[in-house]
């Protein structure tokens, strides 16, 4: 897997040097910037113009034991929510710019005929008792990611932001992050939607047994995500992969996410650093993710919804950092001095 361009990086902290503050003083902004230009290929870089969120939606059979406050129909319900404008993630969107495509991988419901266009099955299997997927599906729906991510950057998107929708779906990600980490299930789980200590215990249950089944294949992507991911997670995992491939920058969203972007590493090594973690989710797992991708929070605002709403709440910070280097002076060009005063010298 190419990298983003390490000359150009350089090439970007020098013009930082240039611009009229004191080196380093805009902190992770700077680097921020830096990291930009490298996946553009320019200095100084291009400010975001078509960043895209692409919301994976699926059902996971586990949900039908307790483990989410939710019930599995509102998955449905919120795709609908989705594709009509009116989720958190359609608000954030259109504050910063970001047009949002849904797409129904594994709904256990029927869904609009566009946003059905990639069905994979009608809900995941029950990871604890049975695979979330077969070979095949598991296949197909990593290559529905991977064309979904040359569609959009092919139709002009140049930063991709991945969301997640589905009831539940916080149990297959800690299951993948979990066994990918060899972290025992209790230091990994969180509340998910809100559930209660009985919720939690079942939740930890229903964890343990996917576990079981998921060690056996940890050092297989496609095998673990069959077995314990689900459509949505393989989709997902595509995508991600495909736009490293593309060089196009990626602004990972919680711990869904983020646990499809730990199988993505599986399949393309070194994909993670065309990825910058938007923000930290209030989920134990996602914690145990970032550190294991070696990726730094944006953000951390305590968030826990999904859909792609904590990465695209931080795109702000990035179209700064864009700023910065693009349209700020340097010292040249505002006539400021960047020695010390003589007369402010002090003598020995």
């Amino acid at each position: 897997m190419d990298a983003p361009d390490r000359q150009l990086y350089e090439r970007a902290r020098e013009r930082h040097r240039d611009l009229t503050k004191p080196a380093g003083s805009l902190g992770r902004l700077e680097d921020l910037g830096c990291w930009i230009a490298s996946c553009q290929g320019i200095v100084p870089p291009r400010q975001f113009t078509r960043p895209r969120i692409v919301v994976f939606a699926g059902d996971h059979g586990i949900a039908r034991d307790g483990v989410s406050a939710y019930p599995p129909e509102v998955t449905a319900q919120m795709v609908t929510n989705l594709v009509s404008g009116g989720a958190a993630v359609n608000v954030l969107a259109a504050t910063v710019g970001a047009g949002v495509r849904v797409v129904d991988m594994a709904v256990d419901a029927d869904t609009a005929p566009d946003v059905a266009a990639h069905k994979i099955r009608r809900s995941s299997g029950r990871i604890d008792r049975e695979d979330a997927l077969t070979h095949d599906e598991a296949v197909r729906a990593v290559a529905v990611g991977r064309d979904l991510a040359d569609r959009e950057v092919d139709e002009g998107a140049d930063l991709l932001v991945a969301g997640d929708m589905g009831i539940g779906n916080t149990t297959p990600a800690t299951v993948l992050i979990a066994t990918l980490t060899s972290t025992e299930p209790v230091a990994a789980i969180g509340r998910g939607t809100g559930i209660d200590d009985e919720g939690w215990m079942r939740k930890v249950t229903a964890i343990r047994d996917a576990m079981r089944r998921a060690r056996p294949h940890a050092r297989d992507p496609l095998a673990l995500l069959r077995t314990a991911g689900g459509a949505d997670f393989a989709a997902m995992a595509g995508f991600l992969a495909q736009a490293a491939v593309r060089r196009t920058p990626v602004l990972l969203d919680g711990v869904v996410v983020t646990a499809a972007a730990m199988v993505a590493e599986e399949f393309a090594p070194g994909a993670r650093r065309w990825w910058v973690a938007g923000h930290r989710s209030v989920e134990p797992a996602h914690t145990i993710a970032l550190r294991h991708l070696r990726l730094e929070p944006l953000v951390d605002l305590d968030m826990r919804l999904g859909e792609g709403s904590g990465a695209v709440a931080a795109l702000p910070l990035l179209r700064g950092a864009v700023a910065v280097l693009a349209d700020m002076a340097t010292f040249r060009e505002a006539g400021v001095s960047t020695r010390e005063d003589p007369s402010d010298a002090t003598a020995d």
